[in-house]
């Protein structure tokens, strides 16, 4: 009997947003997942975790029933109880805490897990029509928007299916191999269809920098610097195109004399580049106007992320490549998604009064840190749903203080016990994408998408929505539009009022194409800022908005390495989990295999380091103890460790992120995943002494 398939769509935190053809060889089972053609985009291929997505519907460990904490905080002691009974104790916990504390006492919080408007989204009726603490959502792409509006002012960028047509193809700060499997299938046509060259701009020699014709590995927290020195270049050797500069952008005469002495000598001292390298590469980008420019995360992910996003969205303005069919740049197309989220997220009920908190700051928060909580009162009260801030936000150590106060009341809604779960009070259990209703934007592309119910949910599992709306009748919300609808409804609600075609026929297309034409992506009609041109001068904007750079520069405010701390560490994403999700599914654990750290060999015969011993990475927050990987792809000096893992898979059950601190980035806020200052030594040694050296 021939397997049942069905239309989806990825959910998780990836811009790739794949559409997906589902096995479901019987109506509460799934089989494998792969992806679907009928997505121009997605074109058939998606990453291999999410085609074992089984995997994670089926696990064992799925939570299925609501649980009672029955022992001490974090101590995983939980008993079952029903719905009624678990729902009751959380609608009672936040009127205790909002009657003693006032609203605001209560922070319901969230991030990425899932990517769906309704279930993600949903979160923020709560806090508008209840009147708690907002979440400032500064844990991703804070720092790289900031950057990337400083120039061009709108979110939305060339259609990556361009890149089939572009001669080189630029990946500065993306793995893709890693995150964006689908950039790799567009780079893969551009070389067979037009021998396109591959520049991967990256701090190691990871899997997609393997895959590259030049590689350019330098320091982290250094790009602005490259950056900057490829625009020397530029204009001193004839590839500015300086009609277009003329005609699109503020300001090209005081841009290159700014850089007159950003020269690759000046840039080869930072960035740990040669000079050689450097003006090659300008001569390549400059020399090339069908030259794509794939912006990541990645490089963003240091404290001066914003401004280095900013410098390398110039070079396209400075060669006019945006002018070109395969030229141009891309960093996020969800600007052109035109949903009208009022229904979901009860915007116009927000009250000018309520407080901001950051979430990357979420130990801070937790522990009472004053700046971090601003005028209100402490936190009583949270709501988590669709991430596991016990592992996935900085300074880790602190957020599990945070947690563990006897005073803060937790629900946790999620699939799996993670780390967060065990701190919970009560925990339910959630729905995956396949057995709940949803709608998409795409950070990667340009369509709007579907997903519909797959499955009836495991066990006794249900959706966000469904858990917001019960939540909010219990505790006698102001009435709103969404109490009455199902998940369903409000996809086909949100639609309607969106001037979208119906669920159905989004998801019988493979979505809906926003693409608004050549001109606009390219900017050919002006760019987003109100004189239509794209901004060398950064008007910044936030809390430290004067520290910023004027135009293009290396700003020096990274977690710079010192003689007690001698290295850089970055994190980066591992291949087979995405953030936290997927590294509870035994496949993927098993080909990443354990935390590990990248050593030069330089460094690590120094230090007197053999693959596989085990060392200590430390700073004044924490020390992590993990084995040790020779690895000569990247400069001596840094050290990269690929996760997230759990905490419990370290050696100690100290995660990664216990390291990285969560101060916020320039000008308005961003995590700093990418840019701690450490110490390593052996294990041993390690022991003896230093900051933090026993945590």
């Amino acid at each position: 009997m021939a397997v049942e398939t069905v239309r989806s769509t990825c959910p998780h935190d990836c811009p790739s947003v794949c559409a997906l053809s589902v096995e479901r060889p019987a109506p509460d089972c799934i089989g494998r997942v792969h992806g679907s053609r009928a997505n121009p985009y997605t074109d058939g291929v998606i990453c291999a975790k999410v085609a074992r997505y089984a995997e994670r519907v089926h696990n064992p460990d799925r939570l299925t029933t609501p649980l009672l904490r029955d022992g001490p905080k974090g101590s995983g002691r939980f008993r079952p109880i029903g719905w009624d009974e678990a729902l009751d104790r959380v609608a009672e916990a936040f009127d205790a805490a909002r009657r003693r504390h006032g609203p605001q006492a209560l922070w319901p919080y969230h991030y990425a897990g899932t990517m769906g408007l309704v279930q993600r989204d949903g979160l923020d009726r709560m806090r508008h029509l209840l009147g708690t603490s907002l979440q400032d959502s500064t844990i991703c792409i804070a720092l790289a928007d900031a950057g990337w509006s400083a120039g061009v002012g709108a979110k939305r960028g060339v259609d990556p299916r361009e890149m089939a047509e572009s001669d080189v193809i630029v990946l500065w700060g993306l793995n893709a191999v890693h995150t964006q499997v689908n950039v790799m299938h567009w780079v893969a046509k551009a070389r067979k269809g037009r021998g396109a060259r591959l520049v991967v701009v990256d701090p190691y020699r990871n899997a997609t920098a393997e895959k590259a014709d030049l590689h350019l590995m330098l320091r982290p927290g250094t790009d602005a610097a490259l950056a900057c020195a490829v625009m020397h270049v530029l204009f001193r050797d004839g590839f500015a195109d300086r009609a277009y500069l003329a005609r699109f952008t503020d300001d090209p005469a005081g841009l290159e004399a700014h850089l007159a002495d950003r020269t690759p000598a000046w840039a080869a001292a930072i960035t740990g580049l040669s000079v050689a390298q450097i003006e090659g590469f300008a001569r390549l980008y400059g020399g090339t106007k069908r030259a794509f420019l794939r912006l990541g995360y990645g490089f963003t992910r240091s404290r001066n992320g914003a401004a280095a996003m900013h410098a390398v969205s110039c070079l396209p303005a400075v060669t006019g490549a945006w002018a070109h069919r395969g030229g141009g740049a891309l960093y996020s197309m969800s600007g052109l998604m035109p949903v009208d989220m009022g229904l979901i997220t009860a915007a116009d009920r927000r009250d000018p009064g309520q407080r901001w908190l950051d979430q990357s700051r979420i130990g801070a928060v937790l522990t009472g840190d004053r700046a971090a909580l601003g005028d209100g009162p402490p936190v009583h009260a949270m709501l988590i749903q669709n991430t596991n801030p016990m592992v996935v936000a900085p300074d880790s150590g602190t957020v599990a203080q945070g947690f563990a106060r006897d005073d803060l009341f937790v629900c946790v809604h999620e699939q799996i016990m993670t780390e967060t779960a065990r701190m919970a009070d009560v925990v339910l259990p959630a729905t995956t994408f396949l057995e709940h209703d949803d709608l998409y934007k795409a950070g990667g592309h340009s369509f709007l998408q579907v997903g519909l119910r797959a499955i009836d949910p495991v066990g006794e599992a249900r959706c966000n929505h469904d858990v917001v709306t019960a939540l909010l009748a219990r505790l006698d919300a102001p009435a709103h539009p969404a109490a009455a609808l199902t998940a369903r409804e409000m996809v086909e609600e949100t639609l309607r009022r969106s001037g979208l075609p119906p669920a159905e026929e989004i998801a019988a297309t493979g979505g809906h194409d926003c693409d608004a034409g050549f001109e606009a992506q390219h900017f050919l009609s002006g760019f987003g800022h109100a004189d239509g041109r794209f901004r060398f001068h950064a008007a910044w904007q936030g809390a430290q908005a004067a520290v910023m750079p004027d135009l293009p520069d290396q700003l020096a405010v990274i977690e710079a390495a010192d003689a007690d701390h001698p290295y850089r560490l970055v994190t980066a994403p591992a291949r087979n989990f995405l953030n936290t999700s997927f590294n509870e599914t035994p496949s993927s654990r098993r080909q990443e295999g354990r935390p590990e750290v990248f050593v030069h060999p330089d460094d690590a015969d120094a230090l007197g380091l053999a693959d596989g011993d085990l060392a200590r990475i430390g700073n004044g927050r924490a020390s992590v103890a993990l084995h040790v990987r020779r690895f000569a792809g990247l400069h001596p000096g840094t050290l990269v460790v690929e996760s997230l893992w759990p905490n419990a898979a370290f050696v100690e059950g100290v995660g990664i992120n216990a390291l990285v601190g969560s101060d916020p980035g320039p000008p308005n806020g961003g995590a700093a995943f990418h840019d701690s200052a450490v110490w390593l030594r052996p294990a041993a040694a390690a022991r003896a002494g230093g900051d933090q050296a026993a945590a």
